[in-house]
């Protein structure tokens, strides 16, 4: 019986810890050559496996392989597809079975957040609907934090530990300006519709930090808002705010709007700060300073967390092990067992109850008046932050992986995307 070859891609907003899930599908699938042939990265995601543009990774050496564990971002590109229904494009489904059959692909792993474990649940009916034997797991990532069933996401411990470092260490220039300058530093956060990110932020009040957040889960109210910040600075003399950019109005309209959407039709977000920020000197007059974080918070694989490191890896090998076992149209997860110590387990999830299902931060999470966090928040938090996995350095830089990306022969015609 000739072995079935697999296929791995990532897709959507690439994060700290990413490859290191890479890294895990290519490492336990070479431990299982019996079963597994070669391992084909697609060339910027599920895009790749459309026209036939496949990374052969046997071509990368051990060394390789293993040092994409501490480099940052998508190794072998990613992107931002999502694939229609079956009904509305049958074609770009035929067109993935042409390609699996070419080069005897029968395991998917599709690395990515909610609107990949979409597109993972449709390829993993393929065997039903078109008659073609896929087995599709879905790989969680998300620095958002918003993928259902799993605790958290790889992705996101790492990024609310670069949030909650690079906020506490702005806090103490503010704090030394204040008297004569600044009183005021907002940064703006990524999460989309899920204020997860934006709760690290409310970690610097173990250090007697003055901080205001703004959830997507509250409905941004500009008169308490306002007054909220006031009553901080006229206390301690200054105040950090934390915004998360899909903080929003009472009608739905978001702070950070920019009028643009993505590929997956999500409002282009982006410019939150600014507007709070320019808020506050209009009604109080006080000086600020803003940052975006923007791409720094999901690439900083040098301040990246020990938890959040492990976990990607070990959810990576998780993948190839359920498929080993036969499953299909699953996405291994994060179960907590506890907090203090903290504990977990590798358990399973139907990618059916995730495709298109947004976890939110629960009310609970969120302290009574709105503007920070709750110490079942914080217990929540602080594992997932926890150690230090700092990659190698030469001459003062991170010594990060780039690999050869070697791509194989194509044997079908060309296709173009819509």
């Amino acid at each position: 019986m000739v072995k079935k070859n697999a296929f791995y891609a990532q897709s959507g907003g690439v994060t700290a810890v990413i490859n290191a899930s890479a890294c895990a599908v290519i490492e336990t699938a070479r431990k299982h050559k019996d079963k597994i042939g070669k391992v084909y990265a697609g060339r910027n995601g599920i895009v790749g496996a459309l026209i036939e543009e496949l990374i052969d990774t046997s071509k990368e050496s051990a060394e390789a392989i293993a040092g994409l564990r501490h480099t940052p971002a998508g190794a072998f590109g990613s992107c931002r597809y999502k694939l229609k229904s079956l009904d509305t494009n049958r074609r770009e489904y035929e067109r993935l079975i042409e390609v699996f059959k070419a080069h005897n692909i029968g395991y998917f792993f599709y690395n990515g957040g909610g609107d990949s474990a979409d597109t993972c649940f449709k390829i993993s009916q393929l065997a039903e609907t078109l008659g073609y034997p896929i087995q599709a797991i879905h790989v969680p990532k998300t620095v958002d934090n918003d993928l259902p069933i799993t605790d958290c996401c790889p992705g996101f411990g790492s990024v609310a530990k670069y949030i909650a470092v690079s906020t506490l260490e702005a806090s103490f220039d503010v704090r030394s300006m204040c008297k004569t300058s600044t009183k005021v530093f907002v940064i703006e956060v990524m999460g989309r519709h899920a204020g997860w990110i934006a709760a690290a932020g409310g970690l610097l009040v173990t250090h007697a930090i003055p901080v205001v957040i703004l959830f997507p889960e509250i409905v941004f109210n500009q008169e308490k808002f306002i007054a909220h910040v006031e009553a901080k600075v006229k206390k301690s003399g200054y105040c950090i705010i934390v915004v998360s950019e899909g903080c929003h109005y009472e009608n739905g309209q978001y702070l950070a709007e920019q009028g643009t959407h993505d590929a997956f039709g999500h409002a282009q977000l982006g410019g939150a700060a600014p507007v709070v920020a320019n808020m506050l000197k209009e009604a109080l007059g006080y000086k600020f300073h803003w940052a975006v974080a923007d791409y720094l918070q999901r690439s900083a694989r040098h301040i990246a967390s020990k938890t959040d490191v492990k976990q990607a890896y070990e959810l990576g090998k998780a993948a190839v092990e359920l498929a080993l076992k036969g499953r299909n149209a699953v996405m291994p997860t994060i179960e907590r067992i506890s907090d203090v110590p903290y504990k977990y387990k590798i358990g399973v999830a139907d990618l059916k109850d995730v495709a298109n299902v947004e976890k939110f931060m629960p009310r609970s999470f969120i302290s009574k008046d709105g503007f920070g966090i709750t110490e079942k928040c914080r217990r929540y938090l602080i594992p997932l932050i926890q150690g230090e996995d700092y990659p190698p350095y030469a001459d003062g830089l991170p010594d990060y992986v780039t690999l050869k990306n070697i791509g194989i022969p194509k044997k079908l015609k060309p296709f173009k995307i819509t």
